[in-house]
């Protein structure tokens, strides 16, 4: 993989805005949630840095759970429509207020298809925390409740997300230079 920089075209989210705003989240959360217990799931795997910052901010009692869901594949920039899950949960989320950390919301079908299925689970609230927005491209609904950013129609990585699995580390998020940018195969 080359390096990054010779693909960046432009640091779209800088890493004291992104932590000023997840500090801002966290507040809200932790506000919105007072007195009560929370179950944060991260969507693995480009949600593990967001999630990680967005729990230091949150001030009450929280557990923690993964879940693997694949609807992209190396090379590809969008979403195939379907949604699998290759890594369920360990916790049992009825009765429970369960919030879904995702690092990016594109065209809406992956967490849409989530959502579904933790529904059937039975907890007592789901809702939605997405670090990233795309609404430009949503073609199915999704509700988000605590939302970070929301940004235009462009590739982006960093900050969790991957550019062919390389880049998560980032601290910023970054935009590709499409004309530079030769996916891997």
């Amino acid at each position: 993989m080359q390096n990054y920089k010779d693909v960046l075209a432009e640091i779209l989210i800088d890493a004291d805005s992104l932590q000023k705003r997840i500090a801002e989240l966290g507040i809200q959360i932790s506000a919105d949630y007072t007195g009560e217990e929370l179950l944060l799931i991260c969507i693995l795997r480009g949600g593990v840095p967001f999630m990680v910052d967005l729990s230091r901010n949150i001030t009450l009692p929280h557990m923690m759970d993964f879940m693997a869901v694949s609807s992209y594949g190396v090379g590809k920039r969008e979403s195939s429509g379907s949604a699998r899950v290759t890594l369920d949960l360990q916790t049992d989320i009825r009765g429970k207020n369960v919030l879904l950390v995702e690092d990016i919301v594109d065209s809406g079908h992956t967490i849409s298809s989530v959502l579904q299925m933790l529904e059937t689970r039975q907890p007592k609230t789901l809702k939605v925390c997405a670090l990233l927005d795309k609404p430009e491209r949503r073609e199915a609904h999704v509700p988000i409740h605590y939302l970070g950013f929301s940004i235009p129609n462009k590739f982006v990585f960093g900050y969790g997300l991957d550019l062919d699995e390389y880049f998560r580390n980032l601290p910023f998020v970054g935009v590709v230079d499409l004309d530079k940018y030769k996916p891997s195969t």
